[in-house]
């Protein structure tokens, strides 16, 4: 068994759509709309090179998908910003750090060494958290993770 989605709400596919490309450098794997499913729309994204996972840019559907209850009940979980999350990894977390600062992304945590890896927080405009005068917005990971043996050893207080 193998995963091969994960999905993220939005509120505005194509601006998630544009970010995810633009910003990000994802590439489109899947836009497939459904009209007898209330033109419910499939739309994923992936890293380039990486075709096997996912991430599926869902926006949050009304009837007949949802009841009315249930899609502000998603929204009211957005809007606290615990509505998801995508961990990237890369081999070299400052210089992708650079380069999507270059494509205009904003991070909410410069890279930091930790434990596990060095590690950067980056800002996700399109789920901003409400009240938006909190300064925050919900946001992804962005990871150099240590080989797995080191991530695995035990921890100590001069960690």
């Amino acid at each position: 068994m193998k995963i091969a989605n994960a999905h993220l709400w939005v509120h505005d596919q194509e601006e998630a759509l544009a970010f995810y490309t633009e910003k990000l450098g994802m590439e489109v794997r899947a836009d497939v709309t459904l009209p007898e499913m209330g033109d419910f729309r499939w739309l994923t994204v992936s890293p380039a090179g990486q075709e096997d996972v996912s991430i599926v840019l869902m926006a949050i559907p009304g009837p007949p998908m949802f009841e009315p209850e249930t899609s502000k009940a998603i929204e009211g979980l957005m809007a606290k910003g615990v509505a998801g999350s995508v961990f990237l990894t890369t081999d070299d977390c400052h210089a992708e750090y650079e380069a999507l600062k270059a494509r205009g992304v904003e991070f909410t945590e410069t890279p930091e060494e930790r434990p596990y890896g060095i590690d950067a927080g980056i800002r996700d405009p399109l789920r901003q958290l409400d009240p938006p005068d909190r300064g925050e917005a919900a946001g992804h990971r962005l990871s150099e993770l240590l080989p797995r043996e080191a991530r695995l050893r035990p921890l100590s207080l001069d960690d």
